[in-house]
């Protein structure tokens, strides 16, 4: 089993002025795509020593190559376009971009993938003593939204196009492993999706039948990976300028979670919407060994949680997880699309130093 650590953190970091203002200048015609890339890359330099000085042991990119937090990593295989689907994601109380992606042909691993170079430099730019993490959607990410809509088109069967899509994962993991990557974390926001359909009972039969693709997806990609490979996941009811998606206890989907062959779950619990830890229960007894980090820190405001009442939070779900694999996060990323959460850079490293020690005096060895 890889190594994990009590102090973790989703992925995701606010953008830099400098990458805010180098976009706006490539859209202007200012700047070509290639300053676009150093500049992000600058930026990455100074963001990984901050990363490391907040006593985090795996360090990402934050995510400054890109848009969005899944999009853009989608329409990088093979066999998917993008679109505009002249339409908001429904997020409450903020309006998103409307790009969305589709099926154009069968889907596979592109070897020519642009997030291999972007590991290469994070590996490259990687402190002795920590490990990259690299953060992509998961392979449900295709179940929603329309995404998978032209799969006959394609396709004998839906389950031909299930076959390709764990497929095309696996050589991705596969090839991300071949460039270093010994940290992977899967983000996803269909589970979230999920819960809040079979809460409210809609079409249940369909809802189920989607829960139980994204097992056998999933594992399928996880399948006969290298033991030193760790893979996570994120699963995240939405963040878009501090707004969120779904909400809804993990109850409806706590036993197909507890089926799914990660190394790692990061689950959000920063407000009642999460909904209380005891479908814990259902993903302990069925994938015991495995590691839960709690998402108790919001990343959607700069207020800090009270200690004492994370400590006792923690110390409740301890009675259902050994603490010893549980671990403290925010409920996740501080900017899952390039416009960001509703705080500063400063509000976010005084999160993740008051995280780190939280963590240093929960676990102190």
């Amino acid at each position: 089993m890889p190594t994990h650590t009590h102090f973790d953190q989703v992925g995701s970091y606010l953008r830099p002025q400098a990458i805010k203002q180098a976009h706006a200048d490539f859209e202007a015609g200012k700047i070509t795509r290639d300053d676009v890339v150093k500049i992000q890359q600058a930026e990455i330099a100074k963001l990984i020593p901050q990363e490391a000085a907040t006593g985090l042991h795996a360090l990402t990119d934050g995510e400054f190559n890109r848009s969005w937090w899944h999009l853009d990593f989608l329409w990088g295989l093979n066999g998917v376009g993008t679109y505009d689907q002249n339409d908001s994601y429904k997020f409450h109380g903020a309006k998103t971009r409307s790009t969305n992606i589709e099926l154009t042909g069968k889907i596979a691993e592109n070897p020519e993938h642009p997030f291999y170079k972007d590991f290469e430099f994070l590996q490259s730019q990687i402190p002795a003593g920590h490990i990259a993490k690299m953060t992509i959607p998961s392979p449900t990410m295709f179940f929603r939204d329309g995404r998978s809509d032209k799969w006959a088109d394609f396709y004998d069967s839906w389950e031909d196009f299930l076959a390709d899509l764990a497929k095309a994962y696996h050589e991705t993991l596969l090839h991300f492993y071949t460039l270093g990557a010994r940290y992977i974390q899967l983000d996803d926001t269909t589970w979230a999706y999920l819960i809040a359909q079979l809460t409210l009972k809609n079409d249940v039969a369909h809802h189920t039948q989607l829960c139980e693709n994204a097992v056998t997806v999933i594992n399928a990609v996880l399948n006969d990976l290298p033991d030193d490979l760790r893979v996570s996941t994120h699963i995240c009811r939405g963040n878009f300028k501090s707004t969120y998606l779904f909400e809804g206890s993990y109850a409806p989907v706590a036993k197909y979670l507890g089926q799914l062959n990660y190394d790692t779950f990061f689950l959000e619990y920063d407000d009642a919407r999460s909904g209380d830890f005891e479908p814990l229960t259902d993903i302990w007894n069925q994938r015991q060994k495995v590691f839960i980090v709690l998402g108790l820190i919001t990343s959607k405001n700069p207020k800090l949680e009270a200690k004492e009442e994370v400590i006792a939070r923690l110390k409740g779900a301890a009675n259902l997880v050994p603490l010893e694999n549980l671990g403290l996060s925010t409920q996740c990323g501080f900017a899952s699309t390039e416009e960001g959460n509703e705080l500063t850079e400063s509000e976010q490293w005084a999160k993740l130093n008051y995280i780190h020690a939280l963590t240093q005096e929960i676990w102190p060895n």
